[in-house]
């Protein structure tokens, strides 16, 4: 059993969800991440997805793009990114890592190399935004020959028989997006998120995580109502943002908000 499901059973023995912050790597600087990383554990987050910069994330609104923008003038690579999962990891062997981000970097390294090497440092996921299913044969298959997950998302205009599919090429589990747009969208519909969840799950046994539009503990326990994990990034990237030349302003307000939605999705 690799992180990731062992994360989601020992949840769902204890009928609770996964809480799943996003950051972006080396924003706003590299070595603000690792200590970011642990004090977003500390605060209740059980998987963390961590954002690969890339000059154009397509998927992505101002803040997340503006988060990359400061991690690359750093000159923060994927070698960096994975450099920092494996110095998390010399102290947490156990808080599941997903690299999420553009296919780009990966094929400059190559797959094989890639999937080795994210290993080596710890990785359990990757979720790559702009590769679909039906071009990801040789994609998925250096990730599972070395036991990383592959990640896909949904949206709420993915038609039923693509659903079927992405389910059917994934693993780990499905990244649901609760709204239609880029990362930072407002509009949260949790009754429409629930009806649409209902579909997924008609094809997949997977656990669902839904992120895009969650902002405080309310929403956080409202998507926790029907999702098995809850994904949070723009509002963490904002507190990031305003507070880029103090550390550990940094770790003291992501940690704040993380507490907050932890201790509403437990109630």
């Amino acid at each position: 059993m690799n992180r990731i499901e062992a994360c989601f059973t020992s949840l769902k023995s204890q009928n609770r969800k996964a809480l799943i912050p996003y950051v972006t790597a080396g924003d706003p600087q590299p070595g603000v991440t690792v200590g970011l990383m642990h004090a977003m554990v500390e605060a209740g987050a059980d998987i963390i997805e961590l954002g690969v910069p890339f000059s154009d994330p397509m998927a992505d609104g101002p803040v997340i793009q503006l988060a990359c923008e400061r991690a690359l003038a750093h000159n923060t690579r994927l070698v960096d990114v994975l450099a920092m999962v494996a110095q998390f990891r010399e102290t947490n062997n156990e808080t599941p890592v997903v690299l999420m981000g553009y296919l780009n970097p990966v094929e400059m390294m190559g797959y094989e190399a890639f999937a080795e090497q994210a290993a080596r440092a710890g990785v359990d996921g990757v979720l790559t935004v702009d590769l679909p299913p039906e071009e990801s044969e040789a994609f998925v298959a250096a990730m599972k020959a070395n036991a990383i997950d592959v990640i896909y998302l949904l949206a709420p205009t993915t038609e039923e028989s693509r659903i079927e599919a992405v389910c059917r090429y994934g693993s780990g589990y499905v990244y649901y997006v609760s709204v239609k747009g880029v990362t930072g969208s407002a509009a949260l519909d949790v009754d429409e998120v629930s009806r649409k969840l209902e579909v997924v799950r008609r094809h997949t046994d997977m656990p669902v995580g839904v992120g895009f539009g969650i902002r405080d503990g309310a929403s956080a326990a409202a998507v926790g109502e029907v999702a098995d994990g809850v994904i949070v990034g723009s509002v963490l990237v904002n507190q990031i943002a305003e507070h880029a030349e103090n550390p550990d302003a940094i770790k003291t307000n992501v940690s704040a908000i993380l507490t907050q939605m932890r201790s509403a999705m437990d109630a």
